[in-house]
């Protein structure tokens, strides 16, 4: 049983480390939204929205009040739209009509940011599918709350080449559609392998087709309590340095499990699962980099940070374990470039590259997240990247992602400026040696072998 004494043994976290719960998302399926008439539909998604998460914003600041537990975020998930507007959507035009409905919801009901303008795509895409894919830069154009994401690989299904060629186009595209806005549409598209159905994150957060009618998942975030409490393991070996992050990360997840039940008990509405992920802030005294120089790297990309990195992550996802019934979505650490102070030193000092990043990408959550890339990359090698990426994802079984935002009209070494949660980022050069051969071939990469486990 939870009860306010744990929460107290947080207050100095809470007030010194920068411990809080970065979001609460209630997920909605809109399965009974679907209509062959288009407008029918957008109203029927509107009401819903409004109907169940009315409440959504006023119970995350109540929470905040009563337990001294800052909620940064309150957002919405909802059914991948591509399934959603199947029946009704002929064009790319009716799809962004759900798009500007998803963004007037958000806008009434208050939340930061609303997600599920997405497709899982995993191994085929349909003729309605495409049309959804021509539709994201616009829609990401059009509105500001909006997310977008799309599943183009699993474990078990392989990968969708077709789909990460066209999403090599779509991610140059929707950079190019918001030029003036430091190419921001882009943050707000993340192509994945092996999308979980409860991720409470954005940008990637959808309301998978195996959850029920509405749920409640907490994303909580500590990287500046993890790594106070490693400041007192200086020097000490890894049994106490992973003793030590182990029980800092019971800590933070049961302030994630308090947080969740008490939402959903307010809410009505089902607890689904809490995400203890370590998701960076621009802040000082906030980052993921800051972990690993404390474990010993003098910046991340050095050797050893990898083996550093997955550390990290596995005594962060056991300590979460044991603090909650119901760990889920992506829980570990990130390492998005823009979104951390660390990272963002690292890459200027030249310790950090996309390739070393792609490989730290093995062992932690998600994956190539929030990297600036050259406006004038061509969309082949990004798909490229993205290729890799899944192929990280397929073989060893995890979730992976991919967050790429090219700068228009930058080049390497000059600065996107976000603001905000999403900070700046130093545009990163991407291998130029063609791959457009290989990602033109076209069809499916086959699942490993060690997917045939019926």
């Amino acid at each position: 049983m939870i009860n306010i004494s744990e929460v107290t043994e947080t207050n100095e976290m809470i007030a010194h480390e920068n411990l809080d719960v970065r979001t609460i998302t209630m997920g909605i399926s809109l399965f009974d939204c679907i209509d062959s008439d288009l407008k029918k539909c957008c109203d029927k998604v509107y009401d819903k929205i409004c109907a169940k998460a009315g409440r959504l914003v006023e119970t995350g600041e109540h929470i905040s009040r009563t337990y001294g537990i800052p909620v940064v975020n309150k957002r919405i998930s909802l059914t991948p739209i591509a399934t959603v507007g199947s029946a009704s959507c002929k064009s790319a035009e009716d799809y962004i009509e759900f798009a500007k409905t998803m963004e007037r919801a958000a806008a009434n009901v208050g939340v930061n940011l609303i997600g599920g303008y997405s497709a899982m795509l995993a191994k085929g895409t349909t003729d309605k599918e495409r049309i959804f894919l021509d539709s994201i830069p616009e829609a990401l154009k059009v509105t500001s709350r909006v997310c977008s994401s799309v599943n183009v690989g699993s474990s078990k299904t392989g990968i969708n080449m077709d789909a990460v060629r066209k999403m090599g186009d779509i991610i140059l595209d929707t950079a190019k559609a918001s030029y003036g806005t430091e190419s921001l549409g882009a943050a707000k598209l993340v192509v994945f392998c092996n999308a979980p159905d409860d991720n409470p994150f954005m940008a990637g957060a959808f309301h998978g087709i195996t959850e029920g009618e509405s749920v409640i998942n907490v994303g909580v975030s500590g990287p500046g309590v993890v790594k106070k409490a490693l400041e007192s393991a200086r020097g000490a070996n890894f049994e106490v340095l992973c003793e030590t992050i182990k029980k800092t990360a019971f800590k933070i997840t049961r302030v994630g499990q308090l947080v969740a039940k008490e939402a959903a008990r307010m809410l009505g509405t089902p607890f689904g699962i809490v995400d203890l992920s370590l998701a960076p802030t621009p802040a000082v005294g906030d980052s993921v980099a800051e972990i690993l120089q404390e474990i010993g790297l003098e910046y991340p990309g050095a050797p050893g940070t990898t083996a550093a990195l997955a550390l990290l992550n596995d005594q962060v996802k056991k300590g979460g374990v044991m603090a909650s019934s119901y760990v889920g979505g992506l829980s570990g650490a990130f390492i998005p470039v823009s979104e951390d102070h660390g990272m963002i030193e690292a890459v200027e000092k030249g310790a950090l590259t996309l390739e070393k990043l792609e490989a730290m990408t093995c062992v932690c959550s998600v994956g190539l997240d929030m990297i600036a890339i050259p406006g004038d990359t061509p969309a082949e090698q990004v798909a490229g990247v993205i290729a890799d990426e899944m192929a990280i994802g397929m073989i060893n079984n995890k979730t992976t992602a991919v967050r790429l935002i090219p700068a228009i009209g930058m080049k390497v070494g000059d600065t996107l400026q976000f603001g905000g949660l999403f900070g700046y980022a130093p545009v990163m050069p991407v291998n130029t040696y063609s791959c457009a051969t290989f990602v033109n071939r076209g069809g499916r990469i086959p699942a490993p072998i060690h997917s045939f486990k019926n």
